[in-house]
């Protein structure tokens, strides 16, 4: 019988539980957390993209629920952690000794993303286009990075910010090493 989930061929073929302690044994330190995210498929788009990238954890502050056929079954292989208020998550990760990063184009605090020399224990922080990050949030983060727009938009979708930023982490932290 033909494995038809969306699994690199390393995985084909095995119960879920395995994949996950295979996927456990070599996590990536990044975590990422998104906040005020409207629409269910941003959600699940950010959660596909912690997957791909193999994050420790995803961190979904507020909204509980979320329509998960964005996410195409990849939240099943992550920890996902829920927190109803921004203070409970910013004390975990203070707790943990995260370097939190918000990626925030609507705020003066905001520099270049391509500038940014990540550490290893980050945790990068999502909000929605509309109201972006609370600023409860933005005053908890230590850094406030935003991604360098060439053309007339001024910014791109969480769901693509999301894949942008998380792979500048796994080039700094990963692939150059």
């Amino acid at each position: 019988m033909e494995d038809t989930r969306n699994l690199t061929d390393e995985f084909k073929g095995l119960p879920n539980e395995e994949i996950i302690e295979k996927l456990a044994a070599r996590r990536s330190e990044i975590e990422v957390a998104i906040e005020n995210v409207e629409h269910d498929f941003n959600i699940g788009t950010v959660v596909r993209n912690a997957n791909s990238f193999n994050v420790s954890k995803v961190h979904i502050i507020g909204k509980k629920k979320y329509n998960r056929r964005g996410a195409m079954c990849t939240d099943k292989y992550l920890e996902i952690c829920h927190w109803s208020t921004v203070s409970e998550f910013l004390a975990d990760q203070k707790e943990r000794g995260r370097e939190v990063v918000a990626i925030e184009n609507n705020t003066p605090r905001a520099l270049p993303l391509g500038e940014k020399e990540f550490l290893d224990k980050t945790t990068l922080v999502f909000g929605s286009e509309g109201d972006g990050i609370s600023e409860e949030l933005l005053n908890g983060a230590e850094d406030v990075r935003y991604i360098e727009s060439f053309g007339s938009t001024r910014s791109v979708n969480v769901g693509v910010a999301s894949g942008i930023a998380m792979y500048e982490w796994a080039r700094q932290r990963l692939i150059r090493r």
